[in-house]
């Protein structure tokens, strides 16, 4: 009992003061354990440093509500280099902007200038919040082009899992800022036949789709797909459900003839760019949408 009442003391503590305490339960260590049950031969990708790749971590992108960081990682060039925005998963609750820390690396030393994003989280702030940072780190980004020697016309937004939503989400709602997107196993609509979103979803949205229903669609990057939508890259495993709307999506894109292209990656775990033998898979797969939409 005393130790509840200290528990409850600290929670009511952190709120008076504005501060939560961070979710940690989806880290690349504890994916890695809950997935070797069933796939024995995955190996962790860990970063490596490159000589043509400077690393600048915990850079203020804003610090209007609180300091938010972004981690950048630039490639040694002498002329401007297209960007990549990238954006973490952890069902909208958990994760961080290391977790894109190998992958942001690889794509960098192929000559993108990328940046790992932090964003708020569903236990600080509900949606539209982490949508809205999002869209200030692409702000400061652009602002700072000459600084990070980014071409500000030529930016693309990733995602993986939940970021991979919210970057379907920006490159679709807010189609005037980013120039391509890359989807990798995120939900193009909440509430669809193939969605199963639940608790996660509505603890990020602020109620069940019951409850608030027009924000479920609001927060759908199908319901914003139009003749402005940039091209986008699906890069999707075998289940359903992390891609649910993305077939009625395609038709819409389609009907406009707007470039999309989707990759699957088979025998594989949600999680699968996370790990070998899938991760270089992923960033080719990546590569070639990039150098053909921003490079070509």
């Amino acid at each position: 009992m005393r130790c509840l009442i200290v528990f409850s003391i600290l929670m009511n503590l952190n709120l008076a003061f504005g501060q939560v305490a961070k979710d940690t339960s989806f880290t690349v260590s504890s994916e890695y354990k809950k997935q070797l049950k069933k796939y024995p031969h995955i190996k962790m990708v860990k970063p490596q440093s490159n000589s043509l790749v400077l690393k600048q971590k915990d850079i203020v992108y804003t610090d209007e509500n609180r300091p938010l960081y972004l981690d950048a990682y630039l490639f040694k060039s002498n002329i401007k280099l297209p960007a990549v925005v990238m954006l973490h998963g952890g069902g909208w609750k958990s994760g961080d902007k290391s977790m894109l820390e190998s992958f942001a690396e690889k794509i960098a030393s192929n000559g993108y200038q990328c940046f790992a994003v932090e964003y708020r989280l569903s236990d600080e702030a509900q949606y539209p919040a982490g949508i809205e940072d999002v869209l200030k780190a692409i702000a400061y980004i652009k602002k700072n082009a000459e600084r990070f020697n980014v071409d500000a016309s030529k930016i693309a937004i990733l995602g993986q899992s939940s970021g991979a939503q919210m970057a379907s989400l920006i490159g679709t709602k807010y189609n005037t800022e980013v120039n391509a997107i890359i989807n990798i196993d995120g939900v193009l609509a909440f509430h669809h036949p193939e969605s199963t979103e639940g608790k996660y979803a509505s603890l990020w949205l602020g109620g069940t789709y019951e409850e608030i229903p027009e924000i479920w669609k609001d927060a759908s990057a199908l319901f914003h797909t139009n003749e402005k939508t940039p091209p986008i890259l699906f890069i999707n495993s075998q289940h359903d459900r992390f891609h649910a709307g993305r077939n009625d999506m395609i038709e819409i894109l389609n009907k406009h003839k707007i470039y999309s292209r989707v990759e699957t990656i088979s025998d594989s775990p949600h999680t699968f760019w996370l790990f070998e033998p899938w991760f270089d898979k992923t960033v080719q797969y990546t590569l070639d949408f990039l150098n053909e939409k921003l490079k070509s």
